[in-house]
C-alpha cells in the first residue's frame, strides 16, 4: 500500500488530511514540524511527502533543501499558506516536484498525489530490461529512473530526471525555459525561469566534467538551452 506522510503544524489540517487519505486508500503517517518529518524518514519508507512551508523553526523550505541535499528523491508537494510566486519559485527551486496553496480542495490534492505517483511507479518498473543512455559522465535509465556514475547510484529528484529527459529527447535544438516549464510542470501560471537555470545548474554538477564550463547543456543566450 502507497504510504503518505504528511508534515503540518495545525492539528485541524494535520488530522483532516491524515483522514481524507486514509479513505482514499493510502496509508498516512504524520509529523507536526519539520524535525518529526526527517526522523520519520529516517525510519520509515515513504512513497509521498506532503509537507507544509510555514512551520516554525525548521520550515518546509528547509526540509525540502535538507532532503535534496542528501539526495533524497523523495516526492514533496508543499503546501504554501499564501499564493504568492515567490512561494512557488522557492519551492521548486529547493527540489520540490509540485506546490498547492491554501485553502485547497481535497480533491485537487489527490488529484496531484495521483499523478506524482503515477509517474513514480511508471518509473519504477522493472519489467522491462534496462537500457543507459551515457549523458556525460553519467548513465541514465528513463525507464526506470536510474542513474549511475560508474558503479555508484546517484539519486535524482523526479523533476531533475524531467528536465533532463526532455532535454534529452529534443538534442540538438534549442529548448526555452519556457518550453520546459510548460511541458513539465505543466502550470497556467508559471513559476519564473529562474526554476529551470536552478534545475540546469543542478544537472550540470552531475554530468558535467568542469559545471562552470558545460559541454553538455550548453547555455543559449536569449533563447534557452541545448544538449549536444
Amino acid at each position: 500500500m502507497t504510504r503518505i506522510l504528511v508534515v503540518d503544524d495545525e492539528p485541524a489540517m494535520r488530522e483532516g488530511l491524515h483522514d481524507n487519505l486514509i479513505f482514499e486508500g493510502y496509508q498516512v503517517d504524520t509529523a507536526s514540524d519539520g524535525s518529526a518529518a526527517l526522523a520519520a524518514l529516517k525510519d520509515q519508507h515513504y512513497d509521498l511527502m506532503v509537507l507544509d512551508v510555514m512551520m516554525p523553526e525548521m520550515s518546509g523550505f528547509d526540509v525540502c533543501k535538507q532532503l535534496r541535499s542528501e539526495q533524497n528523491p523523495i516526492p514533496i508537494i508543499l503546501l504554501t499558506a499564501k499564493g504568492e510566486e515567490i512561494d512557488r519559485v522557492l519551492g521548486l527551486e529547493f527540489g520540490a516536484d509540485d506546490y498547492i496553496s491554501k485553502p485547497f480542495s481535497v480533491r485537487e490534492l489527490v488529484a496531484r498525489i495521483k499523478a506524482i505517483l503515477r509517474r513514480t511507479q511508471q518509473g519504477q518498473q522493472t519489467a522491462s530490461p534496462q537500457h543507459f543512455e551515457q549523458i556525460g559522465l553519467m548513465q541514465v535509465d528513463f525507464k526506470t529512473y536510474e542513474a549511475k556514475l560508474g558503479s555508484e547510484t546517484i539519486k535524482l529528484s523526479h523533476r531533475e530526471f524531467e528536465v533532463l529527459h526532455f532535454l534529452w529527447n529534443h538534442r540538438q535544438q534549442i529548448v526555452s525555459r519556457d518550453d520546459l516549464l510548460k511541458n513539465i510542470w505543466g502550470y497556467d501560471e508559471f513559476p519564473t525561469t529562474r526554476t529551470i537555470d536552478n534545475f540546469i545548474l543542478r544537472l550540470r554538477q552531475k554530468i558535467e566534467n568542469n559545471p562552470n564550463d558545460p559541454k553538455i547543456i550548453l547555455t543559449v543566450h536569449g533563447m534557452g538551452y541545448k544538449m549536444l
